[in-house]
Parts: structure tokens; sequence; C-alpha cells
């Protein structure tokens, strides 16, 4: 463990203890970096004394990948970082490729392994070891954890006190071990994977963002990984990695990489990224032109714009075996696009069979009156600014006041929102309720029983609730932006086209417009409405159309 608990090493102190390591530790081509590799015993024994290696004519993977994210669901998910970087690797697996996913050890993970696998790195004035833990599972693959003291203490980013004040030093481990491990970790006694071919790193948001950085500088600069490149993943502009410049002498990197990482006079680590990856995704086409722009930039629009030529958007898919109405567990009844057939009775407003009881059921669990009469809206999400909860809350009021429709918002977030919509809801008890909680049942439930789901955010990367409504058969209202602006196109009258309403700007004039003409449509056009809902859950929303876009761009 480091002998300063803040890791806050002067850079002198720092450049000395570097230079004396490359004196004396580490001989020959490893010393790149500063490296230290170490075998110890494992709790479970490897089994082999020596590692397969590629033969000529074996059967190889066409990609090589390494994919390095803070978040990986099961095991650690604050949103939806979590459900891309563990969706995307199983589908890039499942296409052929050789995935290794590379994620903090937040806690004891009873499924992974202690490798017995011991890396070194000189960081903020001391050389600090991680061990590596691994596991393989038929969803996610090889899944290889980081684990250091001051990563493994239970949260992900932070306490019930507010962000961890280490987290510079925290993903900077991860960052540095990544590469490590494409370099010399064997999954399953396999050969490590930059000894099958090329490796592509696959970073994802600021926390893996020192990673291109420390491959420029520890690695390709010395002869070693030349052939590798990086994508870096953009899930949310907003979130940068931002640290006093101080701190730029506890990387161990030169001086000449402090222009790299150094923005608006503070060190970003998602800028590093910018400058430094090959190629730059983000998890939609409208964001990746947005981002462009110094609207939605968040100050790295610049930078953006001069690398516009490696820039691209990748909508994201979704898990079809846990987001599927056919088969899910957390409805009362399974149901497809066939509930929404012409009824017998054409003047029956909504769908029938198991969409029409997952309605009841929702109405009875929230405690309001089950009427099949009357739409019901619903809104999933965090409470906060971008997610546009202060439109919500304006025009949860009129819903209220109106009686047009059944209001259900569950989410957790800001104080001041929740305070609001908890008032909102008691005003309007019997047409209004907010479940104040995270409940992914209810989540589930929520968006099989709506007619309508709202998505009033400000910015939006790309957004997953929009797509799990349009599966369920359950149409969106949404602002235009990011990825909702490419998934939600407006219905039209006149072509019957269209898979719900998009509106702009983000105000509550025309958030209220947009759910009016929403309403309107439902109560005095149902069999248009019916068919709108029935043509959302027609395209396959799975992740296999996103990994092929992926390989394409990692492959080029």
């Amino acid at each position: 463990m480091s002998k300063t608990s803040a890791y806050g090493a002067s850079s002198g102190n720092l450049s000395g203890l570097t230079k004396s390591l490359a004196r004396v530790a580490f001989p020959g081509p490893a010393s790149a970096g500063m490296v230290c590799l170490g075998l110890a015993r494992s709790r479970r024994p490897l089994g082999i004394t020596r590692w397969p290696c590629p033969r000529e004519g074996a059967r190889m993977a066409s990609l090589q990948i390494c994919s390095v994210t803070a978040e990986i669901a099961p095991f650690s998910k604050t949103g939806g970082l979590g459900d891309v970087a563990a969706a995307l690797p199983s589908a890039l697996t499942a296409l052929g490729h050789r995935v290794v996913t590379v994620t903090p050890r937040y806690r004891d993970y009873p499924e992974a392994w202690d490798t017995g696998l011991r890396l070194r790195f000189p960081l903020f004035g001391t050389v600090h070891e991680v061990r590596l833990f691994h596991t393989r599972t038929a969803a996610h693959g090889d899944i290889v954890f980081v684990d250091h003291p001051a990563i493994c203490r239970g949260g992900i980013y932070g306490n019930e006190h507010g962000a961890y004040g280490d987290n510079l030093f925290r993903f900077a481990l991860l960052s540095r071990s990544a590469i490590e491990v494409a370099r010399r970790f064997h999954p399953g006694g396999e050969a490590p994977l930059a000894d099958w071919g090329p490796v592509r790193f696959l970073t994802h948001d600021w926390h893996a963002g020192l990673l291109p950085v420390y491959l420029r500088a520890h690695y390709q600069t010395h002869g070693l990984l030349r052939d590798a490149t990086s994508v870096h993943v953009i899930h949310n502009l907003a979130h940068q990695g931002q640290a006093g410049m101080s701190s730029f002498g506890g990387l161990d990197l030169s001086g000449h990489w402090a222009s790299t990482l150094e923005m608006g006079g503070a060190l970003n680590c998602l800028k590093g990224a910018l400058v430094s990856a090959d190629r730059i995704v983000t998890v939609s086409p409208t964001y990746a032109r947005e981002i462009c722009t110094p609207a939605f930039g968040c100050g790295l629009d610049g930078i953006l714009r001069m690398r516009r030529d490696v820039v691209s958007g990748i909508l994201n898919g979704i898990d079809t075996t846990d987001w599927n109405p056919r088969v899910d567990r957390h409805l009362p009844e399974n149901y497809g696009p066939e509930v929404f057939d012409e009824p017998e009775h054409q003047d029956t407003r909504g769908p029938g069979g198991g969409k029409a009881a997952c309605k009841a059921a929702l109405q009875s669990e929230m405690g309001l009156p089950v009427r099949g009469d009357i739409p019901v809206v619903g809104f999933v999400g965090r409470l906060t600014g971008q997610k546009g909860i202060d439109l919500l809350e304006q025009v949860g009021g009129w819903l209220g006041g109106s009686g047009a429709a059944q209001l259900i918002i569950l989410g957790t977030g800001e104080h001041r929102y929740e305070q609001a919509l908890a008032e909102l809801s008691r005003r309007w008890r019997g047409r209004v309720v907010a479940r104040l909680a995270f409940d992914n049942g209810l989540a589930h439930r929520i968006t099989a029983g709506s007619d309508i789901l709202v998505m009033p955010s400000r910015f939006e990367p790309c957004g997953l609730n929009q797509l799990y409504a349009l599966a369920y058969g359950t149409v969106p209202v949404v602002h235009a932006t990011g990825g909702l602006a490419d998934t939600v196109p407006s219905f039209h009258p006149g072509s019957d086209s269209g898979l719900g309403w998009a509106f702009s700007p983000a105000s509550v004039d025309t958030f209220r417009q947009a759910l009016g003409f929403a309403l309107q449509t439902w109560y005095h056009h149902p069999a248009t409405f019916r068919r709108m809902a029935q043509r959302g859950m027609a395209p396959d929303r799975g992740w296999g159309p996103s990994a092929h876009a992926y390989a394409r761009l990692l492959g080029g």
C-alpha cells in the first residue's frame, strides 16, 4: 500500500523513483512501463505447466479484443455502462472473436479465482502490486478482475460521503493492468491475446481513458505492441475524469505527455483518450454529431472536430435474453406482437392478451384504479437534470390535473427532484404514483404495463429505456436528441409511419404538446396507436447488428 494515503507524491519524488526503478529492476524489453510480473500461489491450481501457444494453421479468432471497463453487469453496475460492457463482449464472442474483459474487483466475487499473477506498477510515489482474478462464463466469456486495496472496498466510484478522492489512482491501475493482461495473461490455459495477433483495446469512458496514453507512452514508443490499436467508447461525454494537474506527476508519465492530458489547466483523462486513441466511438450516430458542437461538446468539441474523421456512432443493442416480453420472468403474463392484432370490437383502445394483463397488474401494484379505458404513462430513470425531471414534474402536474392518464414514475436521484415528485404523487393520489427506489423487476413491469413511456432527457447519448419500450409494445414520447432521435422516428398521420413522438426543443410546452398528441391518438385513433406499437416490436434490437459494426471498426 502507498506510504501516502492520498497518493499525492510530488512529481520530483516520482521522477526519482521511476529513474531508480528503470536502472535496477526491469531488464530487457519488459522494462518499458516499469512492469513486474510475479506468480504467487493461487487458491485454484492453474493445472498446466506449459502454456499452449498459437500454431501455424490453428483455428484463430478474427480479432483479439481487450475490453476495459469500470462496470460490468451483474458484478458491478450503476447504469447503462454496466449493461453494455457485459452484452457487447458476449456478442463479439458469438461472432468468433477472442475477447477478454478487464474490470476492477470492487468486492469478493465468488465466481472469480485468484490466478496467482501479480503485476507491479510505480504510481504516486510507491510501487503497487495488483492481483488478477479470473472467471469464464457462457454469458460473458473471459473476465479478469484487477484487485488492489484501493479498488476492493465495496463502492464503484464512491460511498455515501461522495466520490473517492483517489479515483484517478484506482483507474490508472486499471489501465496499466489491462495492457499487461493482454500481453501476459493466459485465459483458461490459452496463449495471451497478444500472442494470437494484434490486440484491439476497447476502452469505455474516462475510467479507461488513460490506457491509450499508456499504450503509446510505455509500449509503442519502446517497440512493444506496435500493431495494437485502441478504440475509445464515449458513453457520456459529461464524465471526464478531471483532477488537478499536480496529480500528473503520480501517473508515471514523462513530462512530454502532460499536454496530452491537460485541459483548461486541469488533468482530464477523457481528453487524453480522445487525443491518443486510434478511433473514437459514441453510442449513437446523432450523439457523434452532437458532441462536435459547443452545445453538447462539454468543452471537448474542438478536439472532437479536429478528429472528426475518426469519430463515429454505433447504436447500443439490448440484451434480448433479459428484455423480451415473450419470456420476461418479471411479468405476470408474457406476450408478443400478436396482442396488437385487430380486436373483435373496433372501439377497443388498448391491446389484448398478456399486455392488457400486465397493465391491469401494474395498476393494482401501484394502487391505481384498474381501468382499461385510460392510458398509463410510465417513466423509468435517474432523477437528474439531464433526464429532464423538471419538465416531467410540470407535465406530470398537468396530467394529474386533467385526469387524461395515469402516471407512474420509478427512479432515484437528486433530493430536490425526489421531493418534488413525492409531492406530486401526494397531490394527485390515484392519478400519479412516484416510486423513489431502484427496482429492476418493477422497471420491467412498468415497461410492459404502460401504454406510453416518456423520456424528456436534455441529452441522451443512446438511451436504453426507449429500446426496451419499443420491444414491449410501449410507445415512446422523447426529446429528439442523441440516440432518442435515432431510434424513435416521429409518427406521421398521412403515411401511418413512425414509432412514437419526438419533440424539440426540450421545453414544457413541446413535451406537453407531444404527449397530448400521443394521448389523442390513443383515445380517438386506437387502431393507429396499436399499429404503431406493433411496428416498434418488429425489429431485432439485440446486439447482433451493433457487434458487427464494432467488429468492422476494430478490424479496420
